[in-house]
C-alpha cells in the first residue's frame, strides 16, 4: 500500500483528521497493511498489547468469551476508526478479541512507536482521551441497560444505537443482534419478529431495516415510570 493511500485513510479518520500533511505523512510510514478474511482474528483477548489499528475497509467487532464460551459482542468498529488503542496506553494485555466480520483492510501501528509519536503531538492524545471518554460513557450505559432493562427494550437500543452509526439498514445477523443484546439468539428472533409484525422492522438474511423509528425509540424507552 502506497504512503499516499495510507495517508487518505489516516485523513478519514476522526482522530488524525486534524493532522497537517507533514504529521500525516510521518504517521503513515508507521503504518503497515494487513488483510483478513471473515471470521480472522485480528488479536485475542489477553495477547500483548503490541500495535494498535486503524480500519481502511470492512468491519471489526470486539467480544469477549465467557467461562462457558457464550460470545458477547463489546462494540463493532467501521472504516477510520482506530481500535485496540486501551491497551497500548495501559501497556497491559487486550482486554478482548478483534474479529473480521467481512473482508477487511487494517493499518497497523507499532505501539512504541505510536506513543512516540503522541509524545510528539499532544493534540493528538487529547482528542484520543475524549474519544475513549465517550467510548466509556457507552460501555456504562450499555452495563446499566443490560442489568435493568427487559430484553426488548435492550434489542431496541441495541438497534437505535447500530442506526446511529450505520444508517437504517444494519448488515448484522440476529446472531449478532443476540449478542449485543445479552440474550439468546432465539429471543432475539421471537422479539425481531414482533418488531416485523409491527411495521417496525424489516428482517432478511443477515441484514435488518428500521422502519419506524419513533416507535422504536418508545419500546426502548420502556413502560412510562409512575
Amino acid at each position: 500500500m502506497q504512503d499516499a493511500s495510507k495517508i487518505e485513510v489516516l485523513r478519514q479518520s476522526l482522530i488524525f483528521s486534524g493532522l497537517n500533511e507533514g504529521e500525516l505523512t510521518e504517521l503513515s510510514s508507521m503504518a503497515i497493511e494487513h488483510s483478513f478474511m471473515p471470521g480472522e482474528f485480528i488479536f485475542w483477548e489477553g495477547d500483548a498489547p503490541d500495535w494498535f489499528y486503524i480500519i481502511r475497509e470492512g468491519k471489526i467487532k470486539v467480544l469477549k468469551h465467557s467461562s462457558l464460551g457464550k460470545e458477547f459482542i463489546i462494540a463493532f468498529f467501521s472504516p477510520g476508526e482506530m481500535f485496540g488503542e486501551v491497551a497500548v496506553f495501559e501497556n497491559k494485555p487486550y482486554p478482548a478479541s478483534a474479529q473480521a466480520v467481512v473482508e477487511t483492510k487494517i493499518l497497523a501501528v507499532n505501539a512504541r512507536d505510536f506513543l512516540s509519536f503522541l509524545a510528539a503531538h499532544p493534540t493528538v492524545a487529547l482528542r484520543i482521551i475524549s474519544i475513549l471518554g465517550g467510548r466509556l460513557r457507552d460501555a456504562q450505559s450499555r452495563l446499566r441497560d443490560l442489568a435493568g432493562e427487559r430484553v426488548e427494550q435492550r434489542l431496541a437500543t441495541i438497534l437505535l444505537m447500530l442506526a446511529s452509526k450505520f444508517g437504517p439498514t444494519l448488515p448484522f445477523t440476529r446472531q449478532e443482534i443476540a449478542d449485543m443484546s445479552g440474550t439468546t439468539t432465539e429471543t432475539a428472533i421471537r422479539v425481531l419478529s414482533r418488531l416485523k409484525d409491527s411495521g417496525i422492522v424489516r428482517s432478511t438474511r443477515g441484514k435488518i431495516t428500521i422502519l419506524d423509528e419513533t416507535k422504536l425509540k418508545l419500546l426502548s424507552e420502556g413502560p412510562p415510570q409512575i
